[in-house]
């Protein structure tokens, strides 16, 4: 099975955290489901730098990296996800979409009403814990 490693940002501004969807996908199961914005790392770079080139490419967005959160391991049908997750913040909540098709602010204890992605339904039960 194909192995693929992500990081990913949870990024917060007063409170409120950043939720983006998902466009259509090659696999349905992720297709249009909600998952805090990230991507891979590329070869010579660190997680922190790769999230920041993610969340800059993807969003437009400058983020500060407060802390590592956690690692989500999960097997989809296709492939075995393995993904660092950091506790970011933000400045400003004004962002441009490159790749997702929709995004919300939402405080935490909001998170879980969202149609997550399965990897990312970990961190929304971290966060909603701290």
């Amino acid at each position: 099975m194909k192995k693929i490693s992500v990081v990913a940002a949870v990024i917060r501004h007063n409170d409120l955290y950043l939720c983006v969807r998902r466009g259509p996908a090659k696999y349905d199961y992720i297709a249009n489901k909600w998952e805090f914005p990230g991507g891979k790392v590329e070869p010579e770079e660190t997680k922190e730098d790769a999230i920041k080139r993610e969340i800059q490419e993807e969003l437009k967005m400058e983020i500060m990296i407060n802390s590592f959160l956690m690692t989500v391991s999960h097997v989809y049908p296709d492939f075995h996800l393995t993904m660092d997750t950091f506790l970011c913040d933000t400045s400003s909540k004004d962002l441009t979409l490159t790749e997702h098709q929709d995004f919300l602010w939402l405080p935490k204890d909001k998170l879980s009403q969202m149609d997550w992605a399965a990897a990312d339904k970990p961190i929304v039960s971290k966060l909603e814990s701290l």
